[in-house]
């Protein structure tokens, strides 16, 4: 641990883990970003869920267990500082309120939520950088061109 940091305002920024919580549409799909501040090197559990009818039920979890209606069409990508869920086919039936849990192992300043109302004609479509998250190949189509465009840089100096 570093000597020059108070260990109490560490303890006190634990509750400042989830900083945003957002959904978006990537066509059919939805994706429910948990963007959180990192604390803690400590392994991180999460969960996604969705209330609708005064109902919880679980979609993606790494705490408990998610429902089978779910299971086949969720996924979860973890990037720094970000949680990911990604819901396949999302309908008007998928609507009501996400919450995103986070847990960091040994951090007893208690659960991280954040709740978000998904409603699909009130969504947001995602962002161009988002499908670079989901389609690594584009990714790497990226990053083996940038040397390329060195190259071409270069060229025209």
């Amino acid at each position: 641990a570093n000597p020059l940091l108070p260990l109490p305002v560490l303890q006190a920024a634990h509750c400042q883990m989830i900083k945003d919580l957002s959904a978006c549409l990537l066509g059919q799909n939805l994706r429910v970003d948990c963007r959180y501040e990192n604390k803690t090197d400590n392994p991180l559990t999460y969960e996604f869920s969705v209330t609708k009818d005064n109902r919880k039920h679980v979609i993606h979890s790494t705490i408990s267990v998610s429902e089978n209606i779910y299971r086949s069409r969720a996924n979860v990508t973890m990037h720094k500082n970000l949680v990911c869920l990604h819901l396949q086919s999302f309908t008007t039936s998928d609507e009501g309120i996400y919450m995103c849990e986070l847990r960091a192992t040994n951090d007893y300043t208690g659960n991280q939520i954040k709740n978000i109302t998904v409603i699909k004609d009130k969504l947001e479509k995602c962002a161009g950088f988002s499908l670079l998250i989901q389609n690594t190949s584009w990714l790497l189509l990226l990053l083996l061109s940038l040397p390329l465009l060195q190259a071409v840089d270069f060229v025209s100096l």
